[in-house]
């Protein structure tokens, strides 16, 4: 059961923004970073994760990301990531801001996304910037190189995931439409978020400068749930169902 101001702020909301992280797609059986069993845990983030580290063995990050994308691409997206993208037919304008790079929003539905982090299913190469959605074919002794034409002449730069790494700033459009989104939120739910990732982790405290009303949605407080105007306990895949079907049922009548 939500509170009925809640209730009455989600029925009134021009403009809903959801701020997703780990906590949402550890529910689909994605691991977290900063869980006991988390990826991390298992190697060094700077063997894996920065642009050193790739360059030192490319091959080594090229498999570790290969095996991150067949987990990912063995697990679907979760009520919650559903319930997010039912929302775009209740409330004129939905925008979801996430830290995740597992694009579970997009294959959920949700089609306005801004992705911090990256997304795990593309790649771009260093040298001409080309993008790549497959790079199976443009393995050579296990690790991908393009081969773009540029002026009659190919290409040979070194493919990496298009995520971000450690030391590398967020991307600038991804950013920037992120921060738009708050500034005009009506509502904002923060959603399984540790709200301890900078510079990410700053944009609900903006949104609610801005007027926004605050959500927090966590089985575990953080250090954002002594500013949410609400915080509701529990999984995201059973406290969004809940919200969408409390607030917006007659969309479905």
């Amino acid at each position: 059961m939500i509170s009925e101001l809640l209730r009455k702020r989600l029925a009134a909301a021009e403009f809903v923004v959801a701020f997703t992280g780990a906590g949402i797609s550890a529910e689909s059986g994605v691991p977290t970073f900063r869980s006991n069993d988390g990826i991390w845990k298992k190697f060094k983030p700077e063997e894996l994760a920065s642009v050193d580290g790739f360059m030192r063995n490319p091959e080594l990050v090229w498999h570790w990301y290969s095996e991150r994308r067949k987990v990912i691409r063995s697990v679907q997206p979760n009520a919650g990531h559903r319930a997010l993208a039912a929302l775009e037919q209740c409330v004129p304008f939905v925008t979801v801001v996430t830290q995740n790079i597992d694009n579970l929003h997009r294959r959920a539905g949700s089609t306005r996304v801004f992705e911090l982090h990256g997304n795990i299913e593309r790649n771009y190469c260093m040298q001409c910037g080309t993008t790549f959605m497959d790079v199976e074919t443009h393995l050579i002794e296990g690790i991908p190189y393009c081969r773009t034409e540029r002026n009659g002449k190919a290409c040979s730069g070194l493919i990496r995931p298009d995520v971000v790494w450690f030391g590398e700033i967020l991307p600038e459009d991804e950013w920037n439409g992120a921060v738009a989104a708050m500034e005009s939120a009506d509502v904002v739910l923060s959603i399984g978020t540790s709200g301890v990732v900078f510079p990410a982790a700053s944009l609900p405290y903006s949104a609610k400068q801005h007027g926004a009303f605050l959500v927090e949605v966590n089985p575990e407080p953080t250090p954002l749930t002594e500013s949410a105007d609400e915080f509701l306990h529990g999984a995201a895949g059973i406290v969004l169902p809940t919200i969408v079907e409390e607030v917006f049922s007659h969309h479905n009548k």
